[in-house]
């Protein structure tokens, strides 16, 4: 039985299955890849970007289609696919449009009567491994930089998004992208490890996924000298130490942490708020979490779908029932077992420094409030974790926001509502949440030859 198959979360069906690729396969797919990189590199700069452009337009044409397919792969709501699907093409638009100029040469400022400057050239083969949560988004913040930048791409996805891959790749074909350019893979762990890293023609890895993923791809990587980049999980924190608006922390507080059904490696998952507001802003979440429903396979503007499988409703249920078994309390929503990949939406108190659930990531919608002393503590807690993703921080006093931002063990920071998260901004984090940036210039750098080149 082929590891990729569709298993709509809504149902429990079997939709779709798609065969695990030969290693014979793997190997030719390979060898295309790297048939293609020469003529792809050098491919003029203009023509790179049109193609990326007709792609960008198709994600956009075809957003609603492309919607359904996850909802049916993963689970999400309708709306928040479509949104994710036109994300992407801006995504790719975005470096299609900027890529000449992201790669220009640098200029070094040396010795006089010398002439030293940074070219900026494409490597070779790079390897994609994705995940299944965003399954678009994270193609396209892998893949079209690479691209555009002149590398060729091989694909692996998650094995329950399968459909979705083979459309992004139907796009590309369509949008004229030549043969062995992108190569979507459906391997297994096993073939990835045994025959694509270790190939000397692979240059480099990203993976998007758990941390256990990720030591094993960075330790094969390393063995095989390859560059690689991370991007893991996170315990976000979502600090509060003072505000003017209440009524916009709270719907921030929901918005930043049940989207996508909880299942963001960035979302906010606790809530770490002074004394005198605690109880203010914990009552009023609590209320707003009490509210929140979990979509059906039609609903469009859903927030919470079920969780992307039965597998990982079940792995949920099992944290937070150890949790409570500690001493941790319900403090909103519900935890009723439903046997499905239905997790009604909660909000735990009392999570303490030796519980599991205290450092553990909870990928799903369960969020943990906690009381902070002061701004110090609220720093303290905040740290106080294996990950360092992101983070956000609601302060009214600017100067004081821009001093806690920087005490905060993390890569990236969102001030009183403002999105760190954009096509035209770097996204990653440090600890064992990865490292390596995606989006923005930085994105099309992880992959990429520097090179010196002086003449005096």
């Amino acid at each position: 039985m082929s590891e990729y198959k569709v298993t709509d979360p809504y149902t429990g069906a079997v939709v779709k299955e798609f065969p695990t690729a030969t290693d014979d396969e793997i190997r030719a797919a390979i060898e295309r890849a790297h048939a293609a990189f020469e003529p792809w590199r050098t491919t003029p700069m203009a023509e790179r970007a049109a193609i990326l452009t007709k792609a960008a337009q198709a994600f956009t044409e075809r957003s609603r289609e492309l919607a359904e397919i996850i909802r049916t792969e993963m689970g999400k709501p309708l709306g928040q696919g479509v949104a994710e699907a036109e994300f992407s093409a801006e995504i790719i638009q975005y470096y299609a449009d900027n890529a000449e100029d992201f790669l220009a040469d640098e200029v070094l400022q040396v010795r006089a009567g010398v002439d030293a400057r940074i070219r900026k050239a494409a490597q070779g083969v790079v390897l994609g491994i994705m995940p299944w949560n965003f399954p678009y988004y994270q193609v396209a913040r892998f893949a079209f930089p690479n691209l555009m930048l002149g590398n060729t791409v091989l694909l692996k996805h998650a094995p329950q998004c399968p459909w979705s891959a083979t459309v992004i790749a139907e796009i590309l074909e369509e949008a004229g992208l030549p043969a062995g350019a992108y190569e979507n893979l459906f391997a297994t762990n096993d073939q990835i490890g045994e025959i694509v890293i270790p190939d000397p023609r692979v240059r480099g890895v990203s993976l998007t996924g758990s941390e256990r993923a990720g030591a094993a791809v960075a330790e094969l990587a390393g063995r095989h000298l390859k560059k690689v980049v991370l991007e893991l999980g996170g315990s976000d924190p979502f600090i509060v130490l003072s505000t003017d608006d209440m009524d916009a922390v709270v719907q921030a507080a929901v918005d930043t942490r049940f989207e996508n059904s909880g299942q963001s490696c960035n979302a906010s998952k606790r809530f770490i708020v002074v004394d005198e507001l605690y109880d203010e802003f914990s009552r009023r979440l609590g209320e707003a979490v009490a509210a929140v429903e979990v979509a059906g396979p039609d609903d469009e503007d859903a927030l919470v779908g079920p969780l992307s499988s039965q597998a990982a409703a079940d792995r949920l249920r099992e944290q937070t029932a150890k949790a409570l078994a500690e001493g941790a309390q319900v403090l909103a929503g519900e935890l009723a077992e439903q046997g499905d990949a239905r997790v009604r939406p909660a909000l735990l108190a009392g999570v303490t420094e030796q519980m599991e659930a205290y450092r553990e990531e909870l990928f799903g919608p369960v969020g943990t409030v906690y009381r902070a002393k002061d701004a110090d503590d609220a720093v303290r807690i905040a740290n106080d974790t294996p990950f360092g993703l992101g983070a956000r921080l609601f302060c009214a006093d600017p100067e004081l926001a821009l001093a806690i931002a920087d005490r905060l063990d993390v890569g990236m920071v969102s001030i009183n509502g403002a999105s760190a998260e954009d096509y035209d901004m770097p996204f990653g984090g440090t600890k064992r949440s990865g490292f390596g940036r995606e989006l923005g210039p930085h994105g099309m750098e992880e992959f990429m030859n520097k090179k010196l080149v002086v003449a005096g």
